[in-house]
Parts: C-alpha cells; sequence; structure tokens
C-alpha cells in the first residue's frame, strides 16, 4: 500500500525529531561528581569536555583514587600525569595531585616520576596537609624520596616528622630513620655533616658516620654506640636507640665464653678437621677484640656426636662448633631443641628437622650453584648447557643447578656427565651436539644415496656452558669448546676449576672462563693469610679453603645472635659475604673472577659486588 504524500512527510518529520532526540539524550551531560570511569582513557575524555578546569581536576583525582583502590596504579598514573594538571587550580587540589601521585609511584616504584615529584620537595612539605594526614604523608614522602634514590632526603624527613608530631611512635620512625640512613653512602654522610642544621638532625649524621665502616667488629660497634649515646645525651635517639643499634649494643656484651670445636683430628676427615682447626684458632688469636675465652677443642671421630653432644652439655659449653661430617650432624636432627646452641660446620639434608639452636654452615657445592645460576641470570643466559663429573657430587651439583634454573625461569638444555677417564673430546661433542648434527648428515646421505659435502654445526639454542670440573679437566675441556664450533658460549665453572695458587703457563688454555670463588683465594691482601702461608707453606687451595672457613667459623661464633636478630644483618668473611637464612644456615656469597692470560682478575672489586651503601652500617661487620 502507498502512503499520501502528505503523510510521507509527517513521517518523516516524526523520525527526525525522534532522531534528535536520541541524539540529544546520547550526547547529554555526565554527572561528573558521581560518575566513575570504566578506564583511564575514559576518565581523560571526559574531563577534557569539562570546561571548569577545578572540576576537570578533582573528577581525576577521584578517579585516580578509584584506580589505586583497585590496585590498578598504571591506570592511576596516567590521569596523574596528564597535563589537566598544568597548572593546578588551587592549592588543595595540588596537594592531593601530590599524595595520589607519590602513593602509586611507590607501588610501581617509578624512579624517574619519585625523582620529578620530590624535585625541590622540602622535609617539612608533608606540614602542609592537616594535622590527621601529616604522618601518613610525612612517611609516604619519605617513602617516595627512597624510590628516588634520595634515603638522605627520605631520613631528614623522619627526623622533621619526630620534631613536629609529639603523638608519633618515636621507637618506629627511629627504627626506620636508622634504616634509612644505612642506604647514605659514607661520602656523602661526611658531605650533610657540614651542613647539618639543628641538633637532631647533626646527631643523626654523627651517629650514622660513626658506625659507617663497612667492617667494623660487634665489639667496636657496642663501644662506638655507647661513645655516641654520652657525647649526644639530649638526642631523641640517645634515650629511644634503634632497635638494631640497641641490640648490637647488647649483643655485645653477652658473646659466649665457653666454646666447643668439635671437628675430626683423627680418621679420614682428620686433615680436613686439622685446617678448620687451625683456621679457628688462628683467627681468633689475631683477633684485637676478643676476650680471656675458654676454647676446647675435642676430637669428633672418637664417638657418635649426640653422645660427645651431651658430654660437652655437662662441662657448661655455651656454644659447640661442630661437626664437619654430615651425618654426625644428622644425629642432632631428631631432637626439638638444643640447649647448647651449634654451628654446625655441613648442612643437613633436605627433609631432614632442624632444630632449635641449630646452625649451619658449610662450603656447600649448593651455594656455588645457586651464585652460577644468579650470575647467569645477571647476564642475560636463559639457555645452558652443564657439564658435571658423574657420581654423588655431581648429583648434588647437578640438582642444585637443575633448581636453581627452574627458580629463575631458565633452562637447562643438557646436563652431560662425564668420567674423568672419558674420551673428553666425544664428551664434549655430545654435549654441543655435534654428534646429532654429523648423524642428520648421514641421514641425508642415505636418503638421497649420495654423498653430502657436511660441516658440523653445535646446536644453536644454547647461550653458555656450565664447566663443573677440576683443573685438569678444564684445562682439555675449554680447548674442546672452540674445537667444536663453541667458542663463543660464555663458560661458567665453580671454584673447583681453580686450583687457589696462579699458573699463568697451565691455566691459560682457562683463559675467558669466569668462575666463582671465595675472597680469600681471590683477593690480594690478607694479613691472615699471609700469616698462614709462612706457618703452612704447603698448604692446597683446598685445605686453604677450609682453613678460611675455620677463620669465618670464629667469626660467626661471636655473632650468630646478630645474624639471627638484626634485619639484613651481614659478615664480611674470609669464605664471602654471610648471611643467615630464617632456618639458621649461613648463606655465602663470593667473589667472581675471569682466566685472563693464564691468572684470574675480579670482574668486580668487593666493595662494588657486596652492597656498600644499604650494607655497610650496623648490618655488615
Amino acid at each position: 500500500m502507498t502512503l499520501p504524500a502528505r503523510n510521507t512527510r509527517r513521517l518523516r518529520q516524526l523520525t527526525l525529531v525522534t532522531l534528535l532526540a536520541l541524539m540529544a539524550g546520547g550526547c547529554a551531560t555526565v554527572n561528573l561528581d558521581s560518575h566513575q570511569p570504566a578506564s583511564a582513557e575514559e576518565a581523560l575524555s571526559l574531563a577534557a569536555s569539562e570546561e571548569q578546569a577545578a572540576t576537570a581536576q578533582d573528577y581525576l583525582l577521584r578517579a585516580a583514587q578509584q584506580f589505586q583502590q583497585q590496585d590498578n596504579h598504571v591506570a592511576a598514573r596516567t590521569l596523574l600525569v596528564s597535563d589537566h594538571f598544568r597548572p593546578f587550580a588551587s592549592d588543595a587540589l595540588k596537594r592531593r595531585h601530590q599524595r595520589l601521585a607519590m602513593t602509586s609511584a611507590v607501588a610501581l616504584k617509578d624512579e624517574s616520576w619519585a625523582q620529578a615529584l620530590t624535585a625541590d620537595l622540602p622535609a617539612e612539605y608533608f606540614l602542609n596537609y592537616e594535622s590527621g594526614q601529616m604522618q601518613a604523608v610525612a612517611e609516604l614522602q619519605a617513602r617516595t624520596l627512597k624510590v628516588a634514590g634520595k634515603p638522605l632526603e627520605a631520613a631528614y624527613t623522619l627526623m622533621s616528622l619526630v620534631m613536629n608530631d609529639p603523638d608519633a611512635d618515636s621507637q618506629r620512625l627511629h627504627n626506620e630513620i636508622w634504616r634509612t640512613l644505612a642506604q647514605v653512602p659514607a661520602a656523602q654522610l661526611r658531605k650533610a655533616e657540614s651542613s647539618a642544621i639543628g641538633y637532631e638532625t647533626e646527631g643523626w649524621i654523627k651517629l650514622a658516620l660513626t658506625l659507617s665502616d663497612p667492617k667494623p667488629g660487634l665489639d667496636q660497634q657496642g663501644r662506638a654506640i655507647r661513645s655516641w649515646q654520652n657525647n649526644w645525651p639530649a638526642h631523641p635517639a640517645a634515650a629511644i636507640l634503634p632497635s638494631d643499634l640497641a641490640l648490637i649494643a647488647s649483643l655485645s656484651e653477652q658473646q659466649p665464653e665457653r666454646i666447643a670445636l668439635a671437628v675430626p683430628l683423627t680418621g679420614p676427615l682428620a686433615n680436613a678437621g686439622q685446617a678448620i682447626k687451625d683456621g679457628f684458632l688462628a683467627a681468633y688469636y689475631q683477633d684485637d677484640n676478643k676476650d680471656e675465652l675458654d676454647i676446647l677443642v675435642v676430637d669428633s671421630a672418637k664417638k657418635p656426636f649426640k653422645e660427645l653432644y651431651q658430654e660437652l652439655i655437662q662441662q657448661d659449653r655455651e656454644l659447640i662448633v661442630g661437626p664437619l661430617n654430615k651425618e654426625k650432624l644428622a644425629e642432632l636432627s631428631n631432637m626439638h631443641t638444643l640447649p647448647v646452641p651449634v654451628l654446625g660446620l655441613n648442612y643437613l639434608q633436605d627433609g631432614d628437622r632442624i632444630p632449635e639452636g641449630l646452625f649451619q654452615f658449610g662450603l656447600a657445592p649448593e651455594d656455588e650453584a645457586r651464585q652460577i645460576a644468579d650470575r647467569m641470570n645477571q647476564d642475560g643466559i636463559r639457555q645452558a648447557l652443564a657439564l658435571v663429573p658423574e657420581g654423588g657430587w655431581g648429583n648434588r651439583v647437578a640438582g642444585a643447578l637443575q633448581a636453581e634454573a627452574d627458580a629463575i625461569n631458565s633452562r637447562l638444555l643438557s646436563i652431560q656427565r662425564y668420567f674423568p677417564e672419558d674420551n673428553l673430546r666425544a664428551v664434549t661433542a655430545q654435549l654441543l651436539g655435534i654428534n646429532a648434527s654429523r648423524e642428520r648428515a648421514i641421514d641425508v646421505e642415505r636418503t638421497a644415496g649420495m654423498d653430502v659435502e657436511f660441516e658440523p654445526r653445535r646446536r644453536q639454542d644454547a647461550q653458555a656452558i656450565i664447566m663443573v670440573a677440576g683443573p685438569e679437566i678444564s684445562r682439555q675441556f675449554n680447548p674442546l669448546f672452540a674445537f667444536y664450533f663453541g667458542g663463543d658460549l660464555p663458560v661458567y665453572s665453580p671454584s673447583l676449576v681453580y686450583e687457589g695458587t696462579e699458573d699463568p703457563s697451565r691455566d691459560r688454555d682457562l683463559n675467558g672462563v669466569m668462575f666463582t670463588d671465595i675472597p680469600w683465594i681471590l683477593l690480594d691482601e690478607i694479613p691472615l693469610r699471609n700469616r698462614a702461608n709462612a706457618v703452612f707453606p704447603d698448604m692446597t687451595g683446598g685445605m686453604h679453603r677450609l682453613f678460611a672457613m675455620g677463620a669465618d667459623s670464629w667469626q660467626l661464633a661471636k655473632r650468630l645472635q646478630f645474624l639471627q636478630q638484626v634485619e639484613g644483618a651481614r659478615l664480611q668473611g674470609h669464605t664471602g659475604q654471610l648471611t643467615m637464612s630464617d632456618d639458621g644456615a649461613i648463606v655465602r656469597e663470593q667473589l667472581w673472577a675471569r682466566f685472563t692470560g693464564g691468572t684470574p682478575e675480579l670482574m668486580t672489586r668487593p666493595e662494588e659486588q657486596y652492597e656498600t651503601g644499604e650494607a655497610a652500617k650496623s648490618r655488615s661487620l
């Protein structure tokens, strides 16, 4: 049916009116006071359509806070860095923006944004906020400054909070001030000392400088803290010491006085036990801060260790260092608590129960496997091949390497086992996939029925080689890597690769190999080692490492409670930088070197590899 022309015109007019109404409804003004955007882009678009800057900024700040509550700090950052805040419509909006921006900068650990937010920001900036907000803003300001790499300014902010807020938690803030100052390099502290204004600020800087030596002894630290308290009696921190420092002062006066060293002096482990004993006693006699202690040396090989432990308890020993043998140490694992603490010189098996009071320290291959995995991760290596000796010790190394690779989402493409008497050419060819390459060429010849020109290729997915071998075997493997087209692959090794004494003519075959080893072996000036070399001129590399372990055992004997109770505490030892895990195991961080011209050269200086800012104060001994 055809409509009359007049009806058609009316229908068109009605349709047009309806469309205009719909369009008008679709473009209705959004109420920014209550609107909650679904995305940062939507919020920015709506803010751009608002003529009043104050209204747009208020909307964006509320939207950013909404995203923060949803833990979407990326969206919040998108809003907070937008041009809509240039300039601010009011000081109140500027303060709200600063607080929200600092919150997201800290959550995202955005260093460059934190630096921009804190540029020219005075320590007292938090005083611009209402009294109920000052403490929260001050602590947020300090966290932002630390993200920006400005720990000294962060400490100043917390000092200002303590001085301006009588209701502040002094103990907690003093703890935070000290831990923040512990991140400031000594050179910056010395510069700050000359410009410090105010008794409180100057006192804090003096305290930090007093303990800025990266290698002070526990006794020295205790005396330094007490001396500072005497010199600054009216300082708030003199009455309420930071908890770490109060603990140091207390522990320096509570060291064990009756120590038993229980190591094997007879039997198959006698040489190792003797080296540890010599290192322990040498470090004791060299210690200028030692008291006159009662040290008893006993042979742990003569009876079950649990029986020996009970005898030592009856003799009122306050600490037992030993045993060295893993099986003897395991005798203690079924005890719930050790009434006398034990510093075992080995580690329990995985799954063994660790009784309260047992600490574990040793030269475990697992420590070096972890460091190799960490080093490769730092170097961007994600896929590696490994050469590991057959046997129980090799199994431990292989297991540790695999576990560490899994922990950092790396891959061990292949673990090639070998015996020293094996054909090392064949072992290397198998490791690098040369045999597989040759077999593929043979298959092609068989299929084609004709000779094929063949140039072997190594497997292309490997980024590095982990070589676990002694010096004699390693000197053969390393040239073979190049022979079988793997000369471009970096090679990482544990300390096993190095005998411990320089031999350039023989070790040229190890050029390029990177390995981890203890400071006792790699550093030039170690007074105790020089004395040990004079007394024990025939000591081998392996015995040197055990001697260093004995020396560190003495240092640990005095500092177990310190390492256990002070957050981030560490000891610069002869076997590495020592820290303690939650289960009482001593964790070692060794140095790294590379063979160059047949001689090991440090890849980083100790002060570069070990933390010298955050760890250089009370937490480093």
